[in-house]
């Protein structure tokens, strides 16, 4: 009886991906060299796998490093988990390269992608598995499976689903393209193209409609950026919030007000544009863990949204104004 085929591969795994391709992979091939920044999520654990396998884990400072590995270790495939760089074709040239990307491709290349089909109001999200060119997340198809976008799916949620898949599937994929699988082509009329990042300026407009702001928290869930608020020119990243009771009934009604809160069960509400969205945690500056929101908003007189940079700006403004009105009357005398 033969022995299944255990290829030599490299990983490239700098995101909360790596860690489920890592196991997939060390299921089906010789993981030869891991190529990971040192400080993202899952590093330890990811470090610790691989050190009881003797796997060497190295930061990639320069892509030539990538090169150099090929020449030495020759591997029979290159796979990418959540990496930030573009691998020029000089180098792709060298080698079979398959990529994990978190989409439905040809719809959302570029990165970020489950983040902004969150943001963006999408009922779906996926993985696809895909050869590499030099066209950006362009190569051919080698596995693909949609998930559902729920009302209460957060990034972390479904990040968690989609890595339960690559883990069944990427390491069996990945032999089979090497043993020459080839895929099929993606459909380039469909393509369209993700931003480039995880949003970094997730400040809740509370003008916004309830859902906008709702699938923007759910967007940019910890340990993402987090949507954040201002109050009393603290920044506060909200970790759980819903959606709740129709606002029309609030009289001169102010987005951002707090209109109530719960002190025994940690909830607290707040106007929106359209509606009312009930924060359950937020987190503080400089803290590790989530608090209930209603511990740091102990008032329903508070108004979220201002930081103490506008605040300065509206007092300016206003400064500016009465000195206008003072020319005017004096002009007037």
């Amino acid at each position: 009886m033969t022995e299944p085929l255990q290829p030599d591969v490299v990983l490239l795994a700098d995101g909360p991906t790596g860690f489920a391709a890592l196991r997939s992979l060390a299921a089906r091939c010789r993981v030869v060299q891991i190529f990971r920044k040192p400080d993202q999520p899952e590093v330890r654990a990811l470090s610790a796998f691989a050190e009881a396998r003797g796997i060497p884990v190295t930061e990639l400072l320069e892509l030539n490093q990538l090169q150099k590995v090929i020449e030495d270790l020759r591997p029979a495939a290159v796979v990418i988990s959540s990496f930030d760089r573009i691998i020029p074709p000089r180098i792709l040239a060298s080698c079979r390269f398959v990529n994990v990307h978190y989409s439905l491709l040809p719809r959302y290349r570029g990165r970020a992608n489950v983040n902004w089909a969150i943001i963006n109001g999408e009922t779906t999200a996926g993985i696809s598995i895909h050869l590499v060119v030099p066209e950006l997340d362009g190569g051919n198809l080698l596995f693909q499976k949609a998930i559902s976008i729920g009302a209460n799916d957060t990034v972390t949620s479904l990040y968690d689903r989609l890595n339960a898949i690559q883990e069944d599937e990427l390491g069996g994929v990945v032999v089979r393209a090497i043993t020459g699988y080839q895929g099929t082509a993606q459909d380039a009329d469909h393509a369209s193209y993700g931003c480039t990042r995880v949003p970094d300026d997730g400040e809740i407009d509370w003008r916004q409609p309830t859902d906008t702001i709702d699938r923007l928290i759910r967007g940019l869930t910890p340990p993402f950026p987090g949507a954040f608020t201002h109050l009393a020119g603290q920044r506060l990243i909200i970790t759980h919030a819903s959606p709740q009771l129709d606002a029309r009934g609030y009289v001169g009604r102010v987005p951002g007000r707090i209109v109530g809160r719960s002190s025994s069960e940690g909830w607290v509400d707040v106007l929106t544009g359209d509606g009312v969205l009930r924060m359950f945690s937020v987190l503080l500056p400089d803290a590790e863990q989530p608090c209930a929101a209603a511990s740091v908003i102990g008032s329903t007189r508070a108004t979220l949204g201002l930081s103490r940079i506008d605040l300065l700006r509206r007092i300016v403004a206003l400064e500016d104004r009465l000195a206008s009105l003072e020319r005017l009357n004096s002009a007037h005398r």
